[in-house]
Parts: structure tokens; C-alpha cells; sequence
């Protein structure tokens, strides 16, 4: 189960970030903030990249947390920016884009499908019975 959820995880991610680095340049052109919007694409897909490897290396509840971090504030940012026109929001550029197209769905259900796998390997990764329950399990299986 546990390679399962990595997996899932690691190949959202990837998704997010192949979708991410090849809509960099196009972000280059948004307005408002300090930071310009192909930058801010760019350091998605790195991070998602980055993350995708730590949780394939590191079965941790702290790489779990820090890829559903990854993954559901891309989902937040996502679904935000396409229903909402928020503007300029500090340093962030305004990226309202009420428009949907094939890749932003390959970027959700990646970015969905990482942040509910790491969700679940947050919560059940190093989780053992107690050596109460496994031996009392243990005992009903002989008493028969």
C-alpha cells in the first residue's frame, strides 16, 4: 500500500509540474505583483519536481505533509483563479483565467490525486497495531 500511495503521489505531482513548465512562458505576459507569473509557474513545476522525489525517497509523514502542501495549494490556486478574479494579491500576479482547457485537467487530477495520496500516507504511514491487539489477535487464531 505504501509504494501504491507514493506512486500516486509522485505522479501527480509530475503531472503538475510538466503542466506548470510548459505554461511558464505564457504566464510571462500577466500583470500585477512583483513576482512575474512565469516565475511563479516555474517555481510550481521545481517544487512539484523536488517533491515528487522526496516522497519516492522518504516514506515520512513529513514528506507526505509537504507534498499535499504542494499539491492542494496548487488545487486551491487553481480553482481560486478560475472562478474568482481576485487580482493582484501582494507579490502575485493576476491570474484569473476563466477558461478551461485539456491541460488544467491534467493538472487538477494530478494535483488531486497527489494531495488525497499524501493525505493518506500522512495519516497511515508508521502507524502499527499495538503489540496488545496483534497478540490477543494472535490468541483467537490458535484457539480454534
Amino acid at each position: 500500500m505504501g509504494l501504491i500511495l507514493r506512486l500516486l503521489v509522485a505522479a501527480g505531482l509530475a503531472a503538475d509540474a510538466v503542466v506548470h513548465w510548459r505554461f511558464a512562458p505564457e504566464m510571462a505576459f500577466v500583470k500585477g505583483g512583483s513576482i512575474d507569473g512565469d516565475l511563479l509557474f516555474r517555481i510550481q513545476a521545481g517544487a512539484a519536481a523536488v517533491v515528487a522525489v522526496i516522497v519516492l525517497t522518504y516514506a515520512a509523514r513529513w514528506s507526505y505533509a509537504l507534498a499535499f502542501l504542494v499539491a492542494a495549494s496548487a488545487v486551491g490556486a487553481l480553482l481560486l483563479y478560475y472562478y474568482v478574479d481576485v487580482g493582484a494579491l501582494g507579490p502575485l500576479p493576476n491570474m484569473h483565467e476563466p477558461v478551461w482547457y485539456t491541460e488544467k485537467t491534467v493538472s487538477l487530477v494530478g494535483e488531486g490525486v497527489a494531495a488525497v495520496a499524501a493525505a493518506i500516507g500522512f495519516l497511515t504511514v508508521g502507524r502499527r497495531p499495538r503489540g496488545g491487539e496483534a497478540a490477543h489477535e494472535h490468541e483467537h487464531e490458535h484457539a480454534f
